[in-house]
């Protein structure tokens, strides 16, 4: 009767951490970070409050991957279309990476965190450049949870540039037409040396993958939920992980 009640509390409290714990976590795990607008909008509060909640729940789920085992995180922070929104908020956008890593880098440090950055960082302000350059010489030597930030990030763009790439290589004969296939197409790309993900998460109710991570993203389990980011906790994302660890994963295979 005991074990009975205890199995209903931890039913109604929701996924225990040490019960995720017991089955397999997702090496990789890519999250699109959608909401922070809209939840400011509820609360009648400007966007960029919004963005500021975000930006703590980055910490929070950060440590929390950290502590799951998880060894790659890739975070949505800003997309090559996000530049056509209002210059006010594209601004403050790119302060957060500055905000973000001063604020947090020695508690990055302290948890072994390896900060890294995929995009197209020549566009970013020189601000934002130097705290993410900062942030990635200060953490290169830790070897715990990879926290990749997709900032100026977009799908398409890095596809096209990896093609730009290889043709040019063919035809200095570096390598050989004949050589090409998929392994090497992924060295072109900015993910090369990283798994691709195992579990992409997206909140805020929107289905689709905006630009993100169209090639690695060919055999992950996705995860949708209507949670908007700000309000993102350590249990959903333990209910993303349960959900994964449901699924059988077999690649085209039977």
């Amino acid at each position: 009767m005991f074990e009975k009640m205890k199995r209903w509390k931890n039913k109604e409290e929701g996924y225990e951490k040490e019960t995720i714990l017991q089955g397999p976590i997702p090496a990789h795990v890519a999250i699109i970070m959608d909401g922070n607008g809209r939840w400011a909008k509820k609360r009648a509060l400007p966007r960029m409050a919004g963005h500021y909640e975000g930006m703590q729940t980055v910490r929070k789920i950060t440590r929390f991957a950290n502590e799951l085992g998880v060894n790659v995180l890739t975070l949505y922070a800003f997309s090559t279309e996000n530049w056509k929104r209002p210059k006010t908020e594209v601004d403050y956008l790119m302060q957060l990476p500055e905000q973000f890593l001063n604020t947090f880098l020695p508690e990055l440090i302290a948890e072994n965190v390896q900060v890294r950055v995929m995009g197209h960082k020549d566009q970013l302000p020189l601000h934002t450049l130097r705290a993410v350059d900062k942030a990635i010489e200060e953490t290169k030597q830790n070897t715990g949870l990879i926290l990749n930030f997709a900032l100026n990030y977009g799908s398409r763009a890095e596809i096209v540039y990896a093609v730009q790439k290889l043709v040019d290589d063919v035809q200095n004969g570096t390598i050989q037409a004949s050589d090409v296939n998929e392994e090497m197409f992924h060295s072109y790309l900015m993910t090369n040396d990283l798994p691709d993900p195992d579990l992409l998460i997206r909140t805020s109710g929107e289905i689709r993958l905006s630009n993100f991570m169209l090639w690695q993203l060919a055999y992950t389990e996705f995860w949708f939920t209507d949670v908007l980011w700000p309000d993102f906790t350590e249990q959903h994302f333990l209910q993303a992980v349960h959900e994964f660890q449901q699924r059988s994963r077999r690649f085209g295979g039977v």
